[in-house]
């Protein structure tokens, strides 16, 4: 009796202190298995890279989180149709990312060129800017491919910096991303293109529209990464009020553009070396410093920082939280993430080795309940459908799903995947007889099927 009461109180203490555990913790996606694909411009069958998607391993203290990943995305990158020689690369990274963020509440810090976050799924975040400039000595670009190096470095604070998400949108893939010398990264809400009401990119008819999440305008965004300061991120979704009441509603940037011509000024008044005067060239939003913050009584509006306090699902006693923020047609509107500041203490969170005691976290401790198998918004489209037929997900999948194309006798036709961190499975059907069909939907223990129509 005494050793069964010893293993209950073992078995208990250990899963109290699992279901304890930081959503900085137990929200990364792991895998070490599944390699990643890519595509180059004229071919739109991916290729296999051969490198590890998502995270690898998960470590944590009681101070941090180490998170080990080569930062590949489960969804296919590329093609960058912009003249970008790179493709994702293998970043072979640790990140060390605080478990007890704090608020800044000296001078905030400002985001930086390069990481300043990761999603969970092990990609990058950058902030909003692409490492070109205006130099007003030359009253030309500077930085960046194809211009001359900036004065004072790459890193040089300039007076108007360009914002990456108008200036290079040809070479974002269709899930916005691409890389920097292999480092492949968002600087926005990394859903798909396509995923847009208002689609600004038609990249996306030729090659595969996926993303780490489908936006779902009737559900709180998922958790989709963790500032450098150590704070969460959210999707473009949350609850109206901080509280966590009022219902659903999209979360909106405090920021707007300026009402001007002439950029001789910032918005703060401060008198600075001159822009261009705003043209076709050099439209309003070029530039970062084109926007000015203005406060906002309604709690769905965010802050300076583009975050806010506020309750979610995996803080239901609240957290500081940035959202990836869209406007109404569901494109990104900036400051895009996080930004132009910290809510937050700031830094460099790549390690080389980690030198404390940790504890690995398993993965495989989680799955898709029933009740959030039976939640899934599953979209199949076109249906009819004459030569492709399209399997798509709402929100953000922690687990793989297995998608099989089946006859009305019951044979499998063609089977796909639906892997964690990614939201689309394709089959194409032009050789498949015309009739009726089911798309069968799976995990190890639910399932579901859709009827469909094959068309010739």
């Amino acid at each position: 009796m005494k050793k069964i009461t010893l293993t209950f109180y073992v078995l208990f203490f250990a899963l109290a202190s699992q279901a304890q555990l930081s959503p900085a913790i137990t929200n990364w996606l792991q895998n070490t298995t599944e390699t990643g694909s890519y595509y180059v411009n004229g071919n739109s069958t991916a290729i296999d890279n051969g490198i590890l998607v998502n995270c690898q391993k998960i470590e944590y203290s009681d101070d941090f989180v180490y998170v080990t990943t080569n930062g590949i995305p489960s969804y296919p990158t590329g093609p960058f149709l912009d003249g970008n020689p790179s493709q994702a690369s293998d970043q072979n990274a640790i990140f060390r990312m605080p478990l007890n963020p704090e608020e800044n509440t000296g001078n905030p810090d400002e985001s930086n060129p390069g990481n300043i976050g990761i999603f969970i799924n092990g990609v990058a975040l950058f902030d909003y800017r692409d490492g070109v400039a205006w130099n007003p000595q030359t009253n030309a670009l500077c930085g960046g491919p194809g211009n001359p190096p900036c004065p004072g470095g790459p890193m040089a604070n300039m007076d108007w910096n360009r914002d990456a998400i108008p200036a290079e949108r040809a070479g974002f893939d269709c899930s916005k991303g691409h890389p920097a010398m292999g480092n492949y990264h968002h600087h926005q809400n990394p859903s798909a293109f396509k995923l847009d009401i208002d689609v600004v990119s038609d990249i996306c008819n030729l090659y595969d529209a996926e993303g780490l999440y489908a936006i779902d305008a009737t559900q709180h965004s998922p958790l989709i990464g963790f500032a450098y300061d150590g704070f969460p991120i959210y999707g473009a979704y949350g609850y109206k009020n901080a509280d966590g009441s009022g219902g659903i509603e999209r979360i909106k940037s405090g920021y707007q553009l300026r009402n001007i011509t002439t950029r001789t000024e910032h918005a703060d008044g401060t008198n600075v070396d001159d822009g261009p005067d705003t043209n076709g060239a050099y439209f309003l939003g070029y530039f970062r410093e084109d926007y000015e913050y203005i406060a906002h009584t309604e709690e769905d509006y965010l802050d300076e920082h583009n975050g806010r306090f506020c309750v979610t699902p995996e803080y239901p006693e609240g957290t500081y939280a940035y959202f990836a923020t869209v406007d109404e047609n569901w494109n990104s509107a900036y400051p895009y993430v996080v930004g132009p500041t910290f809510y937050g203490n700031a830094t460099n969170r790549k390690v080389n080795s980690i030198n404390e005691t940790t504890t690995v976290y398993e993965a495989g401790t989680t799955s898709i309940s029933a009740a959030e198998f039976e939640a899934l918004k599953i979209s199949i489209y076109p249906n009819p459908s004459a030569d492709l037929i399209a399997v798509q997900l709402a929100g953000l999948l922690n687990d793989d799903l297995q998608v099989d194309l089946i006859d009305t006798s019951g044979k499998i036709v063609s089977s796909s995947k639906i892997r964690k961190g990614s939201t689309i499975a394709y089959f194409d059907v032009q050789t498949v007889y015309e009739g009726t069909y089911f798309i069968k939907i799976s995990t190890d223990k639910n399932s579901t099927a859709k009827k469909v129509i094959i068309t010739k």
